[in-house]
């Protein structure tokens, strides 16, 4: 391609905007300065080397893929020969030197780069000046291109102009979104602040009006008191007056007869005082102690008649305390005959509980005399793997037959480590469809933590796809689909070989019983639907959300989604959440703490103790349903009596409830159970044993209140 002639051109120098790459703008002399100090060594140098880049008029046609190291032969740029081999340079072979164009290009670009102080705030800005440069010589020596090169260039100025211009646009935009956002965080500072004194300030005054009341009890209670005193003592003085009135009326009487008998004493001894008739005197006197003879008299015979006589006051009183003595005489008497009962059947219950003294002692004396010693669990300590602390830690809550499981599960751990193969066990019918393979595979020896992983993403994969496939041959293909076909088996050996012998683990032993056709998908899959309703029920009872609720709150959440459960199982449940006998109903409990999960997907107390229920549950409502029947284990059973004491043991069943039932429990399609009433006079029969395994392997459990328990 034919350049354009060697000129010496001075370049443009381009517009810059003085931003840093965060939008602060710069001082503008400082700027100025640079870029009119840039501008002048670009000058200084363009005139020097627009002569020296373009020779003869050509630029060479040198490729990219060449080597840059070779050497250029001393020619004149002037010179014919010069030119004409550079007329012939598409003819030259593939081990063309670099243009020294192209060479003194490369070393300009660099040296201005060097020299470019790039610790500034605009640095990210100078250091497009030299690339400007760099294409204002392509523009200058290129004069048929120039137009479209100069429109390119300008495009892009364009652009990074207008880019500057709407993040100058965006920095008060930015600064005010800060300013917001830290206002708004003060303003709920603010308001959580004054809601904690607003609860703190409530707390208080409860407790105020919780001592005001007893304050107020209290003195209830004494004035009670000082009542009671203030009516007896009433009674008794109501009882002195009464005294005091019936003596009064006694000495008034006498005080009467006294004067009487003065006045006849007076009169007696001078008679012509009052100037009467001594006969008529004598005579009223002979009538007078006429009268008093016979009023003497009759005094006499009352106090004869009447001298045992009490008062009807105290006959009354003395005839109500008689009621009230007969009352507890009666009471006492009763009590007396209750305790006397009582006392003949403890004196029952302590012999009968000396004769089972008697023969415990001696099976006691048998058992030790026949039985071995307890085992001494300490000497496992230096045998596990990790010392006595990591012993402690799994002996802990354990009983010996647990402590025989974590033993053995230990020792079964290491001896699989040692393994690095395992045998095939062949194609027969026994073998489960992804183990079904001949020959050695090898042992991938993963961790427990990687097993359980494993297993966690599986039903992650297979609760979502909701695959119609049977579980044993979708966990293949998700080993293949995880490791590849090469390795799937090997996978699904080393799998299998951790889920059988790590038992103790929530995880691996469901996943195990899944596998091995001991228990449906439909139990793994309602637990947890439980588990997030629970969750759930619980973050709705949060109402200030801050992840805590009372135990009261606990207590009605559980008997909301378990309506059915006995009140000492939801003690139980409370009792494994933190809940204790000597707490109270307000104390607060972090309900997110009892989902969580370990490393090695072990629960929670609180989740143990509702997977434990739950299978209790399942045992008890199957006991029923046998103890229903009345039949022995290695009875035939009817699917007509089946049904029949499903619906008494558990009213509450649906239509499609009990038909999955009856379906599991004689291995029926659900479209070939029989209605009731349309069963043949045979029936379906199914042993009862074997129609108890299937139920059990289902998810079954209460759908409403027992006969005897109403409803909820």
């Amino acid at each position: 391609m034919a350049s354009p002639k060697p000129r010496c051109s001075s370049f443009a120098t381009t517009s810059r905007t003085h931003t840093q790459p965060s939008g602060v703008t710069v001082d503008d002399s400082y700027l100025t300065e640079t870029k009119s100090s840039q501008n002048r060594k670009f000058s200084q140098r363009q005139k020097t080397l627009s002569c020296q880049f373009s020779i003869g008029g050509h630029l060479s046609p040198w490729p990219t893929y060449t080597s840059g190291q070779t050497i250029l032969h001393n020619r004149k740029p002037c010179s014919y020969d010069y030119r004409k081999r550079a007329g012939s340079w598409q003819q030259q072979p593939l081990g063309t030197t670099k243009p020294r164009y192209l060479e003194q290009l490369e070393n300009y670009l660099r040296k201005e780069l060097l020299l470019l102080d790039l610790s500034t705030d605009s640095a990210q800005e100078l250091r497009l000046q030299p690339y400007r440069e760099i294409f204002e010589f392509f523009i200058e020596d290129f004069k048929t291109y120039k137009p479209l090169l100069s429109s390119i260039k300008n495009a892009y100025e364009v652009m990074l102009a207008h880019q500057r211009e709407k993040i100058r646009a965006l920095e008060p935009l930015k600064a005010k979104l800060v300013t917001v956002n830290e206002d708004c965080n003060e303003k709920i500072l603010a308001m959580r602040a004054e809601e904690r004194y607003e609860i703190s300030m409530l707390k208080k005054e409860k407790m105020n009006l919780l001592k005001l009341i007893d304050k107020k009890n209290e003195e209830k209670i004494s004035l009670q008191s000082e009542v009671s005193k203030l009516r007896k003592n009433l009674a008794e003085e109501y009882l002195h007056y009464l005294s005091e009135r019936d003596a009064r009326k006694i000495l008034i009487a006498d005080l009467n007869e006294l004067r009487y008998q003065r006045e006849d004493m007076s009169l007696a001894q001078s008679p012509g005082i009052w100037g009467e008739d001594p006969v008529k005197l004598t005579l009223a006197l002979k009538m007078t102690r006429q009268d008093l003879t016979r009023t003497q008299m009759e005094l006499n015979t009352m106090k004869a008649n009447f001298g045992d006589v009490v008062p009807r006051r105290d006959f009354e009183m003395q005839e109500k305390t008689n009621k009230d003595l007969q009352e507890q005489l009666d009471s006492l008497r009763g009590d007396y005959e209750e305790v006397c009962k009582e006392h003949e059947i403890l004196l029952q219950l302590h012999m009968t509980t000396l004769k089972e003294r008697d023969q415990f002692y001696s099976e006691l004396q048998e058992i030790q005399r026949t039985s071995t010693p307890r085992p001494d669990w300490t000497k496992c300590e230096d045998v596990v793997a990790g010392g006595p602390d990591r012993w402690q830690m799994l002996a802990e809550g354990k009983n010996s037959d647990q402590l025989v499981d974590v033993l053995l599960e230990e020792i079964g751990e290491g001896l699989l480590r040692e393994k690095d193969f395992f045998p095939g066990l062949g194609y027969g019918e026994a073998i489960p469809s992804f183990l079904r393979f001949d020959g050695i595979v090898e042992n991938k020896k993963p961790t427990k933590k990687d097993v359980v992983n494993l297993l966690k993403d599986a039903w992650k994969e297979r609760l979502v796809e909701e695959q119609k496939e049977k579980f044993p041959d979708f966990f293949f293909n998700f080993l293949e689909n995880r490791f590849g076909p090469g390795d799937a088996m090997a996978w699904a050996y080393t799998i299998f070989e951790n889920i059988k012998l790590f038992r103790s683990n929530e995880v691996m032993s469901q996943f195990y019983a899944l596998l091995m056709g001991k228990r449906s998908e439909s139990v793994y899959i309602k637990q947890k639907e439980t588990v997030v309703q629970l969750l759930k029920e619980m973050t709705n009872a949060d109402s200030q959300n801050e992840g805590l609720i009372t135990m009261e709150n606990l207590s009605t959440v559980l008997k909301s989604t378990f309506p059915f459960k006995r009140e000492e199982r939801i003690q139980q449940l409370m009792e494994a959440g933190g809940w204790h006998s000597n707490s109270s109903n307000a104390d607060l409990l972090n309900y997110h703490s009892l989902f969580i999960e370990d490393e090695e997907g072990q629960s929670m107390p609180f989740v143990q103790k509702l997977w434990e229920q739950y299978m209790d549950e399942k045992d008890e409502y199957l006991q029923e349903l046998k103890q229903e029947l009345g039949l022995e284990l290695h009875d035939k059973v009817t699917l007509p009596k089946v049904r029949e004491a499903l619906m008494n043991i558990d009213p509450g069943l649906d239509k499609q409830t009990l038909n999955s039932y009856l379906s599991q429990a004689f291995q029926l399609p659900m479209t070939e159970v029989p209605e009731e009433g349309e069963e043949k006079e045979e029936g379906i029969v199914e042993q009862l044993q074997i129609a108890l395994e299937q139920l059990q392997m289902i998810d079954l459990r209460r759908m409403g209140p027992r006969e005897q328990e109403p409803a909820s």
